[in-house]
């Protein structure tokens, strides 16, 4: 937040734009977002920051509404306005240190009574599985997000099961998610099957929103989607021999199509968007 409020003053100033005329500003954070309110609802991946008043923390800089919402909704969003809505009932997958999940239904972003609609990350994908940050076990999150690809890769680098994760492990003295993804691109049968392990537990998450919502696409975005090709097909291969075929006749299952870019595109839809219906009508 601090680095927020010395940002934004410069950007507009780099621009030559005074501050009124910010129309809105637009905010994603990880995790589960009272919309109204504006406030996370005990994120489990920013504890501490439940109930935070991210608008009055700007309001120093600026008079502009501020709209918070969950980052994969931003990202959602970002896909709605590059599809122009041409297309209407989509989800849009985020992969990185968590997993969520932005549902846009009838052409509108769906945020569910109290604004969790979309918290995927916490659908259990193992009952006796690794303990999850949220308290429970088994979460997918807890099994196939960042975290658990790199604790997997290095494990395997330390037991000597991955020659090509222990080679990155000792030069680099870490490893990434991204490490994983490029050893499996490179032929690493241990880092393949890390990567294909996490496709397929997401992709059986998948499975189940795809048979109880039948959308036309899903569009898989966040850090981990860039580790490889491996990935997406493994998600893939996973919903359709899980999924009822006919939810699954005409589904597309690919990448985010701003890439890196979504969420941030998406953040300023939200902007305008929400700026211009509380104006109401002109």
């Amino acid at each position: 937040m601090a680095r927020l409020r010395t940002l934004l003053p410069a950007m507009l100033a780099q621009n030559g734009i005074a501050p009124d005329r910010v129309l809105a500003v637009g905010i994603g954070v990880p995790g589960p977002v009272n919309f109204a309110a504006g406030q996370l609802v005990n994120p489990p991946l920013m504890p501490g920051w439940d109930s935070y008043a991210i608008r009055e923390d700007l309001r120093e800089i600026t008079d502009a509404p501020i709209f918070v919402d969950n980052d994969v909704n931003l990202m959602a969003l970002g896909v709605l306005w590059r599809q122009r809505k041409q297309i209407e009932n989509f989800l849009v997958i985020k992969v990185g240190t968590g997993i969520g999940c932005g549902i846009v239904c009838h052409g509108e972003l769906y945020r569910g009574s109290t604004g969790s609609a979309g918290d995927i990350g916490h659908i259990c994908a193992d009952p006796e599985g690794p303990l999850c940050r949220c308290g429970n076990r088994g979460c997918v999150e807890a099994m196939a997000a960042a975290p658990a690809i790199v604790a997997i890769g290095m494990e395997a680098a330390q037991s000597g099961r991955s020659p090509a994760l222990a080679e990155r492990l000792s030069t680099k003295g870490q490893l990434e998610a991204a490490d994983i993804g490029a050893a499996s691109r490179a032929g690493d049968a241990e880092a393949d099957a890390i990567v294909r392990r996490s496709g397929r537990l997401i992709g059986q998450v998948l499975a189940a929103l795809v048979n109880f919502y039948n959308p036309s696409h899903i569009f898989i975005g966040g850090g981990v989607s860039a580790i490889g090709p491996m990935f997406l097909a493994a998600i893939r291969q996973s919903v359709n021999q899980r999924s009822l075929a006919l939810s699954t006749r005409h589904l597309e299952i690919t990448s985010a199509p701003l890439g890196p870019e979504t969420g941030l595109i998406g953040a300023g839809v939200l902007a305008m968007r929400e700026a211009l219906r509380s104006r109401g009508p002109t």
